[in-house]
């Protein structure tokens, strides 16, 4: 991989022949866990301006419509996270000469208060081209990491290191972007769009992370762009904003069924009931995907952008079969995507039901892949992929000219990516909708086998045992093996609630806790041995603060909990009224805990005790309130599978009922005559 610094560049060509499409990674860590930003794209033309509106993307206006441009969304990366970004460079204008890669940060906050701030590239193959590190970010709220641009026939990479001390929109300004506060001017569709509407309500703008619920989108996050050709000044940013285009989504209210009584199974396009061996489940679950993401173009899309298939028309083909020595192999799919005369070939290996993928077949499937000249593997199972943790040890021939990325999927991401579509963002018309709901139906079907991570695995119960009879030593194996499959756990409840939400759902990396992924599950194994415990903390977009979930294995219990900071100005009292108020429809058993300086913990007590006295929240020696803890307890389950007493499915109950009981009760006015600044406090 090549270093860059600030002001270098470096062609393409001469880093991968694979370099027609590429994935640029904006990267930063948090030395408090908390802050992030939003990344933004601009199309420049010879003069170094926007053609037009459809030459700025951002999070409400992230994919082109000829393929060319995708924000792919946040990942957890180290510790912090990483905003990707796939290029088509073959589908890039030709009157485009620069692209200008960004990110801005909102309420205040800077960018030098970012750690481990990064752009890096990788190609079409997976393989990681560059990276640039900036140390020198200072104070500012935008900042341009680097441009992609043309020189001839070539394209290039600039680490350019720039600041914006005035946000993104000063930065777009300077591009041609005009930042426009007339609510009723609609973005013009980006060519190739069917129709427009109007602006969305304030219920739908959505908000950046870490933002209050009251918090509107700021001048930063949704500009309406406009291109200026008078006056050159940044403009009001406009209340609301655009989409590009009408999008289909799940109603929210159910058609009441015409059914004589419940024993009526309504008909399905993907049928359950006929699966008899995991052989057909796999046969089946393959199929039913690969069908949908062909006929639904934005699912399709969504699923292999990340791996660097080009936009274009894609084909997928079922039990295919291939020469490999003395008798072929059948992989259980191929996707083809063909874009201006040239094909993107993958494999896809699938295993349902928690069976594991098999290290020889994947090998003999990435042999043929570079031998025929196909660009990638796709593996498809219940599993989760960890970074830094490869599911299966495949040797990728590194002599051969032609290289094949090795990438997997969980039913568990398949399932999210399809919610997200369905019931948040929408999809282009109606029929694409009713195949999306089918699929996940199907997905969700307990007879499917496509149920994600289900088993903690065969270390589980004997290092419980060890806990419980102190047995266990530091450094046994089996303790990072219970890290590694908690970290897929929870990585699992993240898709599935961020599904539900429709809001990015992350696991916060803790900067002090270092950049390797190995050292950090080793320390994390030790603090396991030592004190029978595991422990994660979730990031919720639009909700100030983090959930945090641990599991005790001496008590058997596990403890959902989320940190109120206290308000800069009222008085305590009043502080303890409002947040009981708040709680009003919270379970009664929900724990408070009054935090203070300097002391490990102040008062605390049930809700249900709280309720008549919010007064015993308030420590009795004077002591000052930095802020409320608010946790839930409930047994643990003691199986390692997917029944009722199962750990996995007691974690993800136990963060669903907190978050729909307890988050959700904040961010909820008391009253419609509560004030506004009541909504507005840290307690709401």
């Amino acid at each position: 991989m090549h270093d860059m610094v600030k002001g270098s560049n470096i062609g393409l060509a001469a880093l991968s022949e694979n370099a027609d499409s590429v994935i640029v990674s904006l990267g930063w860590a948090s030395p408090t866990g908390e802050g992030d930003a939003d990344v933004s794209v601009l199309l420049l033309d010879g003069h170094g301006k926007v053609r037009s509106d459809a030459d700025f993307y951002f999070y409400n206006n992230p994919v082109a419509a000829d393929g060319s441009v995708q924000l792919l969304g946040k990942a957890p990366a180290g510790e912090g996270s990483e905003d990707r970004i796939g290029f088509d460079l073959t589908a890039i204008p030709a009157d485009v000469e620069r692209v200008v890669v960004a990110a801005s940060r909102y309420e205040g906050a800077r960018f030098g208060e970012l750690d481990d701030l990064r752009v890096t590239m990788a190609d079409g193959s997976g393989d990681d081209l560059l990276r640039f590190a900036i140390d020198d970010a200072g104070s500012v709220s935008a900042f341009i990491f680097g441009e992609l641009y043309r020189r001839g026939e070539e394209w290039k990479f600039r680490a350019v290191g720039q600041g914006y001390d005035n946000g993104l929109a000063g930065l777009a300004t300077d591009f041609g972007v005009d930042v426009d506060d007339d609510a009723e001017d609609v973005v013009p569709d980006p060519e190739g769009a069917e129709e427009s509407r109007p602006a969305v309500g304030e219920s739908d703008v959505p908000r950046p992370p870490g933002a209050g619920p009251e918090a509107a989108a700021p001048l930063e996050s949704v500009p309406a762009p406009r291109r200026s050709q008078e006056d050159p000044r940044p403009k009001k940013a406009a209340a609301r904003p655009r989409t590009a285009k009408k999008k289909v989504t799940l109603p929210k209210a159910v058609k009441k069924s015409l059914a004589e009584n419940d024993s009526w199974s309504e008909a399905r396009l993907f049928p359950v009931s006929a699966l008899k061996s995991d052989r057909d489940r796999e046969t089946r679950a393959t199929s039913v995907l690969l069908s949908v993401m062909a006929q639904v173009p934005e699912f399709g899309r969504r699923l292999t952008a990340a791996f660097g298939a080009p936009a274009g028309r894609m084909e997928t083909f079922t039990e295919v079969s291939l020469p490999h020595g003395d008798s072929p192999r059948r992989p259980d799919g191929v996707i083809r995507v063909e874009r201006a005369g040239k094909l993107w070939t993958a494999l896809v290996e699938t295993k349902t039901n928690g069976n594991a993928l098999k290290p020889e077949q994947v090998q003999a499937y990435a042999d043929i892949a570079a031998r025929r000249g196909y660009e990638a593997v796709i593996t498809l199972s219940n599993d989760v992929a960890l970074e830094g943790s490869p599911l299966v040890d495949v040797k990728i021939d590194g002599r051969r000219k032609h290289k094949v990325a090795l990438w997997h999927l969980s039913w568990a991401e398949v399932a999210h990516q399809a919610q997200m579509l369905l019931r948040h963002e929408g999809v282009g018309n109606a029929a694409h909708a009713w195949l999306l709901q089918e699929l996940l139906h199907y997905l969700q079907h307990e007879n499917s086998g496509c149920h994600g991570f289900q088993n903690m695995g065969a270390a589980w119960v004997p290092v419980r045992r060890g806990i419980d009879d102190e047995t266990l030593c530091q450094g046994d194996p089996r303790l990072l093996e219970v890290v590694e499959s908690w970290e897929r756990l929870i990585r699992q409840v993240c898709l599935g609630l961020g599904g539900e939400l429709g809001h990015k759902v992350l696991p916060v990396r803790r900067a002090r806790r270092g950049a390797d992924p190995g050292a950090r599950r080793a320390e994390m194994a030790d603090r396991l041995c030592t004190d029978g415990r595991l422990h994660a903390e979730l990031r919720i977009e639009g909700t100030p603060g983090v959930l945090a979930i641990t599991a005790d294995l001496r008590t058997g219990k596990l403890r959902t909990s989320f940190d109120i900071p206290a308000p800069d100005q009222g008085y305590p009292l009043t502080w303890a009224k409002r947040l009981v108020r708040r709680l009003a429809e919270a379970p009664a058993d929900l724990h408070v805990e009054t935090l203070v300086e300097g002391e490990t913990g102040g008062p605390r007590g049930t809700l249900e005790r709280l309720r008549p006295e919010p007064g015993d929240m308030i420590p009795k020696n004077g002591a000052q309130i930095t802020g409320f803890r608010l946790s839930l307890f409930k047994g643990m389950g003691s199986t390692r599978g997917r029944t009722e007493s199962g750990f996995i499915r007691s974690v993800d109950d136990a963060v669903h009922r907190f978050h729909g009981s307890v988050v959700e009760a904040l961010d909820r006015p008391v009253t419609r005559s509560a004030p506004a600044a009541d909504r507005a406090d840290a307690l709401g």
